[in-house]
Formats: structure tokens, sequence, C-alpha cells
């Protein structure tokens, strides 16, 4: 099984591979699964604002993504939006 760390290592490498631009990526979340199958990775990085004015008005958001990695061999099974509404 492989650990905490690098499972999360796992995920950041996941994520800059999709989003290269992706900048203040943090460790948001980290959960084993009850079976002990997969570990479930939060992620976040600040995203970009499609136009100034609504950058200035609201700041940077932060985007967050959930990884499913399996416990075992570390492959990325899944990658998903989470949101917080």
């Amino acid at each position: 099984m492989i650990d905490v760390k690098a499972a999360t290592e796992k995920a950041r490498e996941h994520l800059k591979a999709f989003y290269p631009e992706a900048t203040k990526v943090q460790l948001e979340e980290v959960e084993l699964t009850n079976d002990r199958a997969h570990w479930l990775i939060t992620l976040s990085y600040e995203g970009t604002s499609t136009s100034v004015a609504s950058s200035l008005l609201v700041g940077k958001s932060m985007i967050y993504k959930i990884f499913k990695l399996d416990a075992e061999t570390g492959d990325v099974l899944s990658m998903k939006i989470r949101d917080l509404k």
C-alpha cells in the first residue's frame, strides 16, 4: 500500500499534467476509504477569472479537484470537480 505522502504526490503530479498553469496548489483533504482500497485526495489551486472586471471585484477563486487513487498501486482512477455549494 502506498502511504499518504505518496498518494498526495501522485495526485499533485496528475493535476500538473492536466493543468500546467495551476498555481498555489494546496492539499485540502485526505481520506483512506473504509475498505482501505482507495485514497481520496482533494487539492485546490488558484483559478483565473475570464475578465479583468470580475477578477478585481471578487478576486481569484480557488478550484477544487478530488482524486481517487488505488491504495495499492497509486494509480489515479479518477479526477472530479469538488463543488462547494
